[in-house]
């Protein structure tokens, strides 16, 4: 431990410089009967974190496939913008830019502030080779998987050294979010031939990560840990702590248990029974609504799914499922409610997508409305034929969560009437092996492309770029829009969305998108299942995970001991 000193604290004074972000864990070490005290406590200057890792096989942040390393790169490394708590791209390493030639072209300004590790300064230089370096990359990455391609990206044109512009093939309303990749140097890679220069750029072994964030890279020893230092030039000071320590782990099954030995001091947590790491003075639980979504699908198909009758049976059903009921019994609360597939938090949600509270006398009435009750006393409702409304409900039952979310969803609906059969194999072992696993998503996966079934409960982990065109467009029917949902105006307003590449366009496009979607229903949305890190508590500072940085805000924190 490196050197301390000690100051005397007012609670009061505390809650102030940590009210962003520690406050009422604050509260917890010193609120005392709810009184004022005066505490000792004790600043450890310097220190060290230990963050998790799983195997990884580079340290090249473009190339990785690593998602734990991809995160804890970004302490190293920086992009020209990265999303905020609201999901939405802001200046990182860009200063200021402009969206221009029908979204197009991207003008941006570089902060003039920025050094490389090695001293060397930040320029438009390093984007362009940055961005030529993964247009000559055609390897799956963790970047990719959660932004998308950045295939669209066609060119760039350094015109000074601190304004760059940037090409892409359309005017997507994304294009912006396709800039939130990691900038590497330039200068580390030279070569007389350019091709070779890439090559070194995405190479995988022996590479030395040389960044602009706030820690810098010390030591790699593979298979056991990564070690950096703090940046003592970085342009919003030298972060309080000292050192972060990644250490690699197996799996992520290893993770709860090198943090329970004390081994690592933040981890994310899998499950949902992560209350009771509350009752530990040592731990801080930190939630945040992760991309993952679960949804309903529709076989549009099934001709009761059709026209006006079958949007009223889709929003009949919607309102039967009490989703609330399905968070707090199955995720112990750990999932947010939503009515659409955009991120909860995302600056693009409208306040009027979310109309679908628990209702099921609503569901009884829109029923009604089409002529569908239960004309015989069974508990069943029927069509004006004596046909009862019973559907299929398809899923991949291995999936503990998702099939008690299956027949919670049937009981609710046999609340209103509607019959529910499970189209699956409901007689679940836990002990399953991968190879069973694969085989029945391959049952599930053939059953849905052949429209052999109703409705489908399913899960989509999003890229952090909304992109709605392919899971609703008519063009996509067979693909993601599994569904063979068509409707032309909904098609319509997809081509508004992703045309529309200014800020105040794009959110009041989104806003008739989402009208739309909430009236029509093509897809049910449940939730998106939350996240949550732990965190000892002897850290303290603006750490705020999102779904985009988990370690979001670390170099703004300190560690702070109680005196004995």
């Amino acid at each position: 431990m490196n050197s301390r000193r000690c100051i005397y604290f007012l609670l009061i004074v505390l809650l102030a410089v940590f009210s962003t972000g520690c406050s009422a864990d604050v509260e917890s070490i010193l609120n005392v009967n709810n009184e004022e005290i005066k505490l000792e406590y004790m600043i450890v200057e310097g220190g060290e974190v230990v963050l998790p890792l799983t195997p990884f096989n580079t340290l090249n942040p473009l190339m990785t496939s690593n998602l734990s390393y991809y995160y804890f790169s970004k302490l190293i490394f920086e992009g020209l913008f990265e999303y905020n708590e609201n999901m939405e791209p802001v200046e990182q390493l860009a200063e200021r830019y402009d969206i221009v030639n029908d979204g197009k072209t991207i003008l941006v300004t570089l902060r003039k502030d920025v050094y490389w590790h090695d001293g060397e300064k930040f320029t438009s230089e390093d984007v362009s080779f940055t961005i030529n370096a993964l247009i000559n990359s055609n390897t799956e990455t963790a970047y990719n998987s959660l932004n998308n391609s950045t295939s669209s990206i066609q060119s760039t044109n350094i015109i000074d050294d601190y304004n760059i512009e940037i090409n892409f093939s359309n005017g997507s309303a994304n294009n912006l979010d396709l800039l939130t990749f990691l900038i590497i140097p330039s200068h580390r890679f030279s070569s007389t031939k350019i091709k070779t220069s890439y090559s070194m750029a995405l190479q995988l072994d022996d590479y030395i990560p040389i960044g602009t964030g706030p820690y810098k890279f010390e030591s790699f020893n593979k298979h056991k840990n990564i070690s950096l230092n703090a940046n003592d030039n970085y342009r919003f000071g030298k972060p309080s702590l000292e050192k972060v320590l990644g250490k690699v782990l197996d799996n992520e099954e290893l993770f709860i248990t090198a943090y329970e030995a004390g081994q690592i001091n933040i981890t994310p947590v899998t499950g949902v029974d992560r209350d009771k790491y509350k009752e530990n003075s040592r731990i801080r639980v930190l939630e945040y609504v992760s991309n993952e979504y679960e949804f309903l699908g529709f076989n549009f198909e099934n001709p009761i799914f059709s026209g006006e009758n079958g949007a009223i049976i889709r929003k009949a059903i919607y309102y039967g499922i009490n989703r609330q009921e399905i968070i707090q019994k199955n995720y112990l609360g750990h999932a947010t409610q939503n009515d659409v597939p955009l991120h909860p938090n995302s600056y693009l949600l409208s306040e009027d997508a979310n109309k679908y509270g628990y209702n099921p006398a609503e569901s009884i009435d829109l029923l009604k409305s089409v002529n569908i009750i239960d004309r015989d006393g069974d508990g069943v409702v029927e069509d004006k034929d004596g046909n009862i409304l019973t559907f299929r409900l398809a899923t991949n039952p291995s999936n503990l969560y998702r099939q008690r979310v299956a027949e919670m969803i049937r009981d609710d609906l046999m609340e209103i009437g509607i019959e529910v059969i499970y189209d699956y194999d409901n007689t679940y072992e836990k002990d399953i092996s991968l190879e069973q696993r694969a085989d029945e998503w391959n049952k599930l996966s053939s059953k849905v492309s052949s429209g052999d079934y109703d409705i489908v409960l399913l899960g989509w982990q999003f890229s952090f770029m909304p992109d709605l065109y392919s899971i609703y467009h008519s063009t996509q029917i067979g693909l993601d829009n599994f569904i063979s949902y068509n409707n032309p105006y909904m098609d319509e307003l997809l081509t508004s969305v992703d045309k529309a590449y200014k800020r105040e366009e794009k959110v009041s496009s989104y806003e008739d998108l989402q009208s739309f979607i909430v009236d029509d229903l093509p897809y049910i949305s449940l939730f998106y299942k939350n996240k949550a890190i732990l965190v000892d508590n002897i850290i303290l500072g603006e750490l705020a995970p999102n779904v985009a940085n988990p370690y979001n805000g670390l170099e703004k924190c300190i560690i702070a001991l109680e005196a004995d």
